[in-house]
């Protein structure tokens, strides 16, 4: 089992900027891949960016791509997600996720075996 833990969430006004932690704890070798996803009220959980360290790949969606960056640490076993430029639609809760396979779609949630319990990020106009 895989144990996610997301911080960093909060509120911010429209423009602002926030830095997403996600530390994972558990039996984290063989995760090969590592995303952020997010969900607003009413709306399907939709991916935003994922990290596949292995092959040094990274997806964002089309919507975040040049406004947010995914990253790593590996000696802290944490996921990064940097946001900038945050827009009122960037609001929703953010999972944290991770699998130890790599076939499908990366930003897909159907990839993901381990959740973490979310963090709110609340953008205001």
């Amino acid at each position: 089992q895989v144990q996610l833990v997301e911080s960093g969430g909060g509120s911010v006004q429209t423009g602002g900027s926030l830095r997403l932690s996600c530390t994972a704890s558990g039996d984290t070798g063989g995760v090969n891949s590592m995303g952020w996803f997010r969900q607003a009220p009413g709306k399907e959980r939709e991916g935003v960016a994922v990290i596949e360290p292995g092959v040094g790949a990274t997806y964002y969606a089309p919507s975040v791509k040049g406004r947010f960056a995914i990253s790593q640490d590996n000696a802290k076993n944490t996921l990064y997600l940097q946001m900038f430029t945050l827009k009122p639609e960037d609001t929703g809760t953010y999972y944290c996720a991770a699998a130890r396979r790599t076939y499908g779609t990366p930003l897909s949630a159907s990839r993901y075996t381990y959740w973490g319990q979310g963090t709110q990020v609340t953008v205001s106009s």
